[in-house]
């Protein structure tokens, strides 16, 4: 059988819950005030751009990498026999904006 409780024993068993149910409360208000909600988002936000701006980062180095893997030796050396044609067709392409934009100026 339970032991039967004091009336001071029952008073403080109520004090000590009402002072919990108010930090309970308490972080409620704060969790569901605007500013931190308005906080929580923009945190999320930022880092979702932060992991998009790594992995843009990455995939753009990679990216540079593998042409310069093209175009240059493992030693640093260029090579020539793929440098210039596309060095060729760059001109060729440049000339001809050229050409088309005089064409159309006249």
């Amino acid at each position: 059988m339970p032991e039967a409780r004091t009336p001071a024993q029952i008073e403080a068993d109520i004090a000590r819950r009402r002072s919990e149910l108010a930090v309970t409360l308490d972080e409620i208000g704060v969790r569901m005030h605007p500013k931190t909600i308005i906080g929580d988002a923009k945190a999320k936000v930022a880092s979702k751009v932060d992991q998009t701006a790594g992995r843009a980062y990455v995939a753009a180095n990679r990216i540079v990498s593998d042409v310069r893997g093209r175009f240059v030796t493992e030693e640093g050396a260029p090579r020539l026999e793929r440098i210039v044609p596309v060095a060729m067709v760059v001109v060729g392409v440049v000339g001809l904006i050229t050409v088309s934009s005089r064409r159309r100026k006249a």
